[in-house]
Parts: C-alpha cells; sequence; structure tokens
C-alpha cells in the first residue's frame, strides 16, 4: 500500500511538472527565467514568463515529486513513513478540491487513503 501511494505521488508531481512545462508550453519561457527577466518583477503583476515558471519549475510539482520519492525510499528500506506526511497531503487535497474542483484531487485522496492504511498496518505489524 506504501510503494503504490509512493508511486502515485511521484508521477503525480513529475505529471505537473513536465505537464506545465510540456502541454502548457511554459518551457518556452526559459530564456527569460535564466537570464534575470523575473528578478525585478512583481508577483501581484506576473508577466506571461513569471506565471509560467510558477506553474511549471516553481510549483507544487517538484516537492511533491520528493515526498513521493521520499515515501518509496522508506519504503523500500522497511521504514514506516510518519503520518504527519499523510495529514498534511489530506488537508492540502481538501483545499485543493475546494479551491478548484476539477483537478486530479481525487488521485490524492487514493495515495493518501493508501498511505495511512499501510502506516498503520506496518506500525500493527511491528
Amino acid at each position: 500500500m506504501i510503494k503504490w501511494s509512493g508511486w502515485i505521488i511521484t508521477l503525480c508531481g513529475i505529471a505537473h511538472t513536465v505537464g506545465a512545462l510540456t502541454v502548457e508550453k511554459a518551457a518556452r519561457h526559459a530564456g527569460t527565467w535564466f537570464s534575470g527577466g523575473l528578478w525585478e518583477e512583481e508577483l501581484s503583476e506576473m508577466s506571461p514568463a513569471g506565471s509560467a515558471y510558477f506553474l511549471s519549475l516553481d510549483s507544487f510539482g517538484v516537492p511533491l515529486t520528493l515526498v513521493g520519492l521520499i515515501v518509496l525510499w522508506l519504503e523500500r528500506r522497511g521504514i514506516t513513513p510518519p503520518m504527519f506526511i499523510a495529514w498534511i497531503l489530506a488537508v492540502w487535497t481538501l483545499v485543493d478540491a475546494v479551491v478548484l474542483p476539477f483537478t486530479p484531487w481525487p488521485l490524492f485522496v487514493i495515495a493518501i487513503v493508501l498511505l495511512v492504511l499501510g502506516t498503520r498496518r506496518a506500525r500493527t505489524a511491528s
């Protein structure tokens, strides 16, 4: 269960980042990003390049991939992930579901349920 959860979380993070860079064409602004073009930009008045950066490389996709990989790393070593990972993801998913109901939040619900059940099962077994 924990392994499936980790894979779902990882793949969603990767899909968001890669999808933003390719499907949403955020990567076309890379020249602006890496030439200092965003250094003077106000967050309240974001340019298309700034918006594309926050949608792709500076989005939740990269840290979400990291969380998923950490869950997988822990599981491979027989270490039960701490329950706070599931609860923090649950709160974040609830907010996401309320604010943007047409996002893939149901996938995160599945990942969270698997993580909670797997963590409880592992703690009960030990």
